[in-house]
């Protein structure tokens, strides 16, 4: 069997940045370090943080006064941020900097008086985040039909931003219904799907041609994650989200000979190595084809 693996896959700089970030502070502070969410979207890593030391939670109510708290690389609302900080808190904000890059963007429009517009995806953390940073909010769209039935105030002051995990090709439709629709729309001066987002996209789009099957090592709650396999599924192709090699049924591999692997950008390398043992062991030898779109070499500092 003919195994593709892409390269780039798993940890992007804004994740490795918000793990070290929580493994820092127990090495400054020690247990325990109270996290707001999950830090990134995989429950391994969040498992491996919990036995280190640190306690996730829901809300900041759940935080004893006095208390370090880390606030998770989604990002999270001003208000979020403002209690806080009147509580006493000491917090730590391991928001992704691409991620503070949007929020920056959204300040900046509300101050210039413009009415915002998010594409992105209810319910998710960032998108939550996202539109706390303004007051009166936002609209939401996640497709171009929801661009075609928006009312806007005044089209001529109006502003759009994106989640930054998103699938490249559908927010290129979704931008190009908003100039359509509103020609004076202003965008950011840079995309804001990150690079790391963009680069998985790609490899995956490259090794596609050569596969009959994707798997993509990642968490069901993974926004980037689930990106990868849904384009796989665009390009006809059968295409699986796995946590872990446990997760792969050997029925999907009947008459399979071309596999495809890639991870989301909050999977660990490991279980991209787990992965490839346990195909190993239910296919036989691998013979493993890795496919290099770019080479990755974006470092953030950590806030601590």
């Amino acid at each position: 069997m003919e195994l593709f693996l892409a390269n780039p896959r798993g940890f992007c700089a804004g994740v490795e940045r918000a793990i070290r970030t929580v493994e820092r502070a127990l090495e400054l502070y020690g247990s325990p370090i109270f996290v707001r969410h999950e830090i990134v979207h995989n429950h391994h890593v969040v498992e491996d943080l919990r036995k280190k030391g640190a306690i996730f939670v829901e809300e900041l109510d759940e935080v004893p006064n006095e208390s370090v708290v880390i606030f998770s690389a989604h990002g999270v609302p001003r208000k979020v941020m403002e209690d806080g900080l009147r509580r006493g808190l000491r917090v730590i904000d391991a928001t992704c900097p691409l991620v503070t890059k949007v929020h920056k963007e959204t300040q900046l429009h509300a101050r210039e008086g413009r009415e915002q517009i998010l594409i992105g995806h209810a319910g998710h953390p960032e998108v939550e985040g996202t539109m706390g940073q303004v007051e009166g909010g936002m609209y939401l769209v996640s497709s171009v039909e929801d661009v075609e039935s928006l009312e806007i105030k005044d089209p001529d002051h109006l502003a759009f931003v994106t989640q930054t995990t998103l699938s490249v090709d559908e927010t290129a439709d979704i931008v190009a219904a908003l100039y359509k629709r509103f020609p004076n729309i202003q965008g950011p001066r840079q995309e804001d799907i990150c690079y790391a987002t963009q680069n998985r996209q790609e490899a995956v789009k490259v090794m596609a041609k050569d596969i009959d099957m994707l798997l993509v090592v990642g968490a069901n709650n993974s926004s980037n994650s689930n990106r990868l396999r849904e384009l796989g599924e665009r390009h006809a192709i059968p295409s699986y989200l796995v946590s872990c090699a446990d997760d792969i049924r050997p029925e999907w591999l009947e008459d399979k000979e071309r596999i495809g692997v890639t991870a989301g950008a909050s999977a660990p390398e490991y279980l991209v190595q787990e992965v490839l043992e346990q195909l190993n062991s239910l296919k036989g030898r691998l013979k493993i084809n890795e496919i290099i779109v770019t080479q990755e070499d974006v470092q953030f500092s950590l806030p601590i």
